[in-house]
């Protein structure tokens, strides 16, 4: 389990996390989303020991991480900004790794050398963004640790690999009990992946989140009424947003969706029906919530 507990880091002037508490449980693919900004990077390298809190905790099954090399042994990194020893292949980074982590699975790398469409002897500074993508994960995979953590993880993939490298994660999941944190500006990857979502804004947590229960706060409901109607008529529900044409309400409401149906029907809709969200509709609606404002950044 990794838990952050009043959880601080400063650069300087800046603060990237503020009083940050988590927790994550083991066997979780959990998704972490949130603005540029927002210290999801930073997090992850406080949780992999790269830096060391200012203030508050953050520990891995009960155990400060950055200067205890046991606990490293079972993280493994793969940060936004790639990096490989120079001039070396994969085959040279997998005996560096080898030599790194007691779990080190030859057999499974051998595996994934088949799986995945790259070379194991080329230099990897001659790989395009989603060849060194592919590598860095096939090592991640291999040293069989026990907690993931990836940053933009599939950045530079293309879809049939993206697919692949999901497929991978949830079996790893599944047979082993691995615990995979995802930063990501992709929420859809997160949203076909991902059983917890937690969103980050200023450097501190606003909600963590199983998905499905995330979804079940809010609903979308389209509705048309043959009597002259406003959203302030709607006094009944919470309405995050709401776009009307002509007769026609498209309406994003927090709370439950046959509620907002049921509470509708006393102004005679002729029809009304709901829709389902989408995790990156929750994430835009939440964050209009605390004050982000994303028309002014789109017009």
């Amino acid at each position: 389990m990794i838990e952050a507990r009043d959880l601080e880091k400063r650069f300087g002037d800046k603060i990237a996390l503020q009083g940050m508490n988590l927790t994550i449980q083991e066997g979780s693919i959990y998704g972490l989303v949130g603005t540029n900004g927002s210290g999801k990077s930073t997090f992850l390298r406080l949780t992999s020991g790269v830096y060391y809190p200012d203030q508050g905790s953050i520990q891995i099954e009960g155990r400060d991480v950055y200067e205890d090399c046991g606990i490293k042994d079972k993280i493994f990194f793969v940060p936004d900004e790639l990096y490989f020893l120079p001039h070396s292949t994969l085959e040279d980074m997998a005996r560096f790794y080898a030599s790194q982590y007691s779990g080190w699975d030859w057999e499974y790398y051998q595996k994934l050398c088949g799986f995945f469409p790259i070379s194991s002897k080329a230099r990897l500074n001659t790989f395009s963004k989603g060849m060194q993508r592919q590598a860095a994960i096939m090592l991640a995979l291999s040293a069989r640790s026990s907690y993931l953590l990836l940053d933009e993880a599939f950045d530079g993939l293309d879809p049939v690999i993206r697919s692949a490298v999901r497929r991978l994660l949830v079996d790893e999941v599944a047979q082993r009990n691995l615990t995979v944190v995802i930063s990501s500006h992709n929420l859809r990857e997160l949203e076909d992946l991902c059983d917890h979502i937690g969103l980050l804004h200023n450097g501190s947590v606003r909600f963590s989140r199983e998905l499905d229960e995330l979804k079940l706060g809010f609903c979308k409901v389209q509705a048309a009424f043959s009597a002259e109607y406003s959203a302030g008529d709607f006094t009944g529900i919470s309405i995050m947003r709401c776009e009307k044409r002509g007769s026609l309400f498209n309406m994003v409401v927090r709370g439950n969706s046959q509620q907002v149906l049921e509470y509708l029907q006393q102004f005679q809709p002729v029809f009304a029906e709901s829709l389902p969200l989408t995790l990156e509709e929750v994430f835009i609606h939440e964050m209009e919530g605390i004050g982000y404002d994303y028309n002014s950044i789109l017009l």
